[in-house]
């Protein structure tokens, strides 16, 4: 029984570290998605804070942000010195629409 455990438990943290993904983009609020996204401002995100956030991807996708993601992402804003070209890289997982954030890097 207890081997039957350890091999349940080991294949969960397999699953689990295999639903991990990573995207890169544009780190933008919900309200200027569909705006110039490299004359983007941070502090224009940050000031439409209550929106959300979310990535526009390379190839336009826009992935939105869980509520602890839209709570990263506006932590990574207002630590950043950059102003404009707000390229991240965002780690979590997909559920529907939305990112699960697990982690914002701003680049």
């Amino acid at each position: 029984m207890k081997r039957l455990w350890i091999l349940a438990s080991a294949w969960m943290m397999c699953a689990s570290l295999a639903a991990a993904e990573s995207w890169n983009g544009t780190l933008v609020d919900v309200m200027c998605k569909g705006r110039d996204l490299a004359g983007h401002t941070a502090k224009c995100a940050v000031s439409c804070a209550k929106g959300g956030y979310g990535l526009v991807l390379a190839d336009g996708k826009f992935v939105k942000f869980d509520e602890g993601g839209n709570a990263k992402a506006l932590a990574a804003l207002k630590a950043t010195s950059k102003e404009k070209d707000l390229k991240a890289k965002v780690s979590g997982s997909l559920d529907g629409e939305t990112v699960k954030v697990t982690s914002i890097e701003l680049q």
